[in-house]
This record gives structure tokens, C-alpha cells and sequence, in this order.
């Protein structure tokens, strides 16, 4: 089962995503399901870095995705449109999917 979650931070903004293991609808590399989220995950990446102009810190590897952005970059309307609009997208193709994806929304412990 491929698990992207979400996190927010203690005032509830987007702060970070992150996405492991596989959706296992296809073979490797033909997985539609998979290539879904990889895409909308790269997408909002390169949102964040290229557009946004945000520098984001995390890693993507094959079946592991981190993402996160910096608490000061979390009010800006254009991050949050970039995020949440990746957010709505995963949680909609996660309902398509039951059993493969499996959305998570979250809240990072109080540090």
C-alpha cells in the first residue's frame, strides 16, 4: 500500500508531506495509480521551488517521498494553493483507490 500523510503544524498550516511504499496496481513503472501521486508530489515540488520560490528540504527515492518547507513560508497564500491543491488531488485519487493509496491528514506533535 503506497501512504502519503500529510502533517500540519500546531497552528494547522501545511507543513510537510511525505509518501512511502507502493500502490501496487501494475508492474513497476506502469502503476497508475502510483504515478498519480509521484506526479502531483513532483509537481507541487517543483511549485514550491520554482514558482513559490521556497526553499523546500526532503528526499524522493523510489517508494519514499519527504517533503517540507519552512514555518515562515507557511502563511503565503501562494504555498498554500501549491500544497493544498496537491493535498485535495491525492486525497481524491486515495478515495478512487481504497486499499492501494491511503491518505493521512495529521498534526506534528507540540515540540
Amino acid at each position: 500500500m503506497l501512504e502519503v500523510r500529510f502533517r500540519r503544524d500546531s497552528r494547522q498550516r501545511l507543513s510537510s508531506v511525505f509518501a512511502t511504499g507502493h500502490a501496487e496496481q501494475g508492474e513497476p513503472g506502469e502503476d497508475i495509480a502510483c504515478a498519480a501521486v509521484s506526479a502531483l508530489l513532483q509537481a507541487a515540488e517543483a511549485g514550491l521551488r520554482e514558482v513559490a520560490q521556497v526553499k523546500v528540504e526532503g528526499h524522493r527515492r523510489k517508494g519514499d517521498f519527504a517533503l517540507s518547507w519552512p514555518a515562515e513560508a507557511r502563511d503565503r497564500a501562494d504555498v498554500h494553493a501549491i500544497v493544498a491543491t496537491a493535498e485535495l488531488a491525492i486525497e481524491q485519487i486515495a478515495s478512487q483507490y481504497r486499499g492501494a493509496i491511503r491518505y493521512v491528514r495529521d498534526t506534528e506533535p507540540a515540540s
